[in-house]
């Protein structure tokens, strides 16, 4: 027991924080991103401000991602401080090298001071923001920003530890709608075929949050729940299938998740219908869905999941991603608690050994890949299978751990703490922690940092001189021995024991034989098992 704890611990103290060079000097606080967007070319005009607050004196200069395809033609900086602008549209010097821009400061700041750079420059998008043809060929614009392709249209921190407001100012074609984050704030028919259209939001959102689309859509305003409204973005030719796809099962998910979690975070909830996207990605306040998920019959499960992650991912965000199994995981096991809630126990069962099974067969292939990330370099390798259906497996495991009650009130805690901010598993973890009472520190330990899932034989008799049942029980996976939590079904009752050893015996009191004993009988534990369940002959 000893030594598992202590391998746990130190297995623990070996995940580290990814390899994103952070700027502990600055705190982003606001974007204004200004593009003009054309049918004659796919080159993009941008003019983008960005608002930094300084937390240390001395800092010397500033650095934002964008790709170095995009050229830069200027920059300048209004520098604010507590006797206002001091300093209106000064040229900045700046280098623009290995995908940053890197900003000289003319003076150094004081913490606590404002400056606002504003970034001008022009270019075709490789990717993050895809122009091209819909299914019914029509022209569409569509930013794909995840996990960190803002950088290739976008200047600004592309990573999620610095979360900041933000606004998109639009110059498109008349013919064009335009949704984004937040709220309408405007929009200007220029006279010479040209719309302005702008979008702003108001709650501070990780970088790949922020979404742009631009299309021939038909859009509807159909419902309010708890005061937020509710919006369908669809292609003009789908208005009646984006219905029947979208807003039955956007409505009950919103209910279920603000009356269990708490109140939703942003302004408004657009599901919105896109070119080039595969499933569906939770952009902040306009999720945008893959062409063929609109297919006149509901979305149920993935609406379910894109909505989660208006709490989990998009409000409280992971401070790294090496915890990217805060954003997934949450989002994954939250729509199977959606499922719970409208579809009853059996089908959220189901659906628990489904992930089950993907689980089992993603570590097949990949023995060593545990939930979090290790230093995370790679960011082709940022999602996995086990990062969905593990991590969401994980939250489930701990709501057996600790009771559902206090689980729900620990999923509460939890928002409330983080809302519109960043945390940590060891966050998470803490407040869990306080809620329960209880150490949990093995518990995460063990599903999270370890590669692997447990797998346990055996089987029972009865000894009628003792009136005992005996349960044997072996774990043959390799390593050490997982600590397992066990529930054993005994005819109408349920016994509780716990499994510390690669070979353990039980003994339970009983007066008489039972028919059978059920090993896990209300799926809580994550492993392969096989329990003989009849009394041996």
């Amino acid at each position: 027991m000893r030594r598992f704890l202590l391998a746990g611990l130190l297995c623990a103290l070996q995940v580290a924080a990814d390899t994103y060079p952070r700027q502990p000097g600055i705190d982003a606080q606001h974007y204004i991103f200004r593009l003009t967007l054309s049918d004659d070319t796919d080159e993009i005009a941008g003019e983008a401000t960005v608002e930094f607050r300084f937390v240390k004196d001395g800092v010397a200069e500033v650095a934002l991602d964008l790709v170095t395809s995009m050229t830069v033609t200027e920059v300048t900086s209004d520098e604010v401080t507590s006797d206002g602008v001091t300093s209106a549209g000064a040229p900045m010097e700046f280098t623009h090298q290995s995908d940053r821009l890197v900003i000289k400061l003319a003076s150094p700041p004081h913490s606590g001071d404002l400056r606002q750079f504003t970034i001008r420059y022009h270019g075709i998008p490789a990717s993050g923001l895809r122009i091209g043809t819909n299914r019914y060929g029509e022209r569409t614009f569509f930013s794909q920003n995840w996990p960190n392709l803002a950088r290739q249209w976008l200047p600004m921190i592309d990573h999620p530890y610095d979360k900041a407001t933000s606004e998109f100012i639009i110059t498109a074609p008349a013919k064009y709608q335009v949704v984004a984050n937040g709220l309408l704030e405007e929009e200007t028919d220029l006279g010479d075929g040209r719309r302005v259209t702008h979008w702003k939001q108001s709650v501070p959102i990780a970088s790949w949050l922020n979404a742009v689309g631009v299309a021939q859509f038909a859009s509807r305003h159909f419902d309010r729940v708890h005061g937020v409204p509710l919006e369908t973005w669809v292609y003009h030719q789908d208005r009646d299938a984006g219905v029947v796809t979208f807003e039955t099962p956007a409505r009950q998910a919103m209910e279920f998740y603000i009356d269990h979690i708490g109140a939703f975070p942003y302004e408004k909830l657009a599901n919105v219908e896109a070119a080039g996207v595969n499933g569906g990605m939770e952009h902040a306040s306009a999720i945008f869905y893959g062409e063929k998920s609109v297919a006149n019959r509901p979305a149920t499960s993935l609406v379910a999941h894109e909505i989660a992650h208006q709490w989990f991912g998009d409000s409280v965000t992971e401070k790294d991603w090496d915890d990217v199994w805060l954003s997934e995981g949450f989002a994954t096991y939250f729509t199977l608690l959606c499922t719970e809630h409208y579809e009853g126990r059996d089908a959220f069962v189901a659906g628990l050994k489904k992930s089950r099974d993907g689980i089992f067969a993603a570590e097949k292939k990949n023995s060593d890949v545990a939930v979090r990330h290790d230093n995370l370099s790679d960011m082709k390798k940022v999602l996995n299978q086990l990062v969905y259906q593990k991590g969401g497996w994980t939250l489930h495991m701990l709501r057996g751990q600790i009771g559902t009650d206090t689980f729900w009130a620990g999923i509460r805690d939890y928002y409330r703490r983080y809302r519109d901010g960043n945390a940590s598993t060891d966050d998470f973890r803490k407040v869990m922690e306080e809620d329960s009472g209880m150490d949990l520190r093995w518990f995460f330990d063990q599903w999270l940092n370890r590669a692997g899932s447990p797998v346990v034989e055996g089987g029972w008799r009865y000894d009628a001189a003792a009136k005992k049942i005996v349960i044997a029980l072996a774990q043959n996976q390799s390593g050490n021995a997982f600590r397992l939590p066990l529930e054993m079904g005994i005819a109408d009752r349920i016994e509780k024991i716990e499994m510390t050893r690669k070979e353990q015996r039980f003994e339970i009191a009983s007066d008489k034989e039972p028919a059978s004993v059920v090993i896990d009988p209300n799926t809580w534990i994550l492993m392969t098992a096989k329990f003989r369940t009849e009394p041996r002959p």
